[in-house]
């Protein structure tokens, strides 16, 4: 994060894009991120705690059955967040990899070199982690 940011203006990505290829047959017609883990989507889990931790603006890239994530979380009102959507399907035919979602979300993430953002794999459940502002502060200033 950079000296003229601060820790509400903190981002994230939610990587969403992936098949799920491990969770056949259930994710042939749920996108992975979507399965409900304790009555909630798994990607609910991750939305809730970085709002907890300060976080406003999250991208989530989509690839497989995208617009089921598009249709279920919508904007992020209800969770106080701003969500945008990376749509690696529609836009490339298809999810682009870790490394190839993050770049191509980028511009929805950081707007100067020092920008820092969390990223997060949006198919794990870890229910007790917290996104804690501190924490990305004092890694920004590193």
């Amino acid at each position: 994060m950079s000296a003229a940011s601060s820790a509400t203006a903190m981002r994230a990505i939610v990587l969403a894009a992936g098949r799920g290829e491990r969770m056949r047959p259930l994710t042939d017609t749920v996108p992975k991120p979507l399965l409900e883990v304790h009555g909630k989507p798994l990607i609910v889990w991750h939305i809730e705690a970085l709002a907890r931790g300060g976080v406003r603006e999250i991208v989530v890239n989509t690839a497989w059955l995208e617009e089921r994530i598009v249709e279920a979380l919508g904007d992020g009102a209800r969770w106080g967040v701003t969500l945008r959507y990376s749509m690696e399907g529609r836009d490339h035919g298809g999810a682009l990899e870790t490394a190839g979602g993050i770049a191509t979300a980028l511009p929805m993430l950081a707007q100067r070199d020092d920008d820092v953002f969390w990223v997060v794999s949006g198919d794990i459940y870890a229910p007790g982690f917290r996104f804690d502002a501190a924490v990305a502060e004092r890694f920004a200033r590193s």
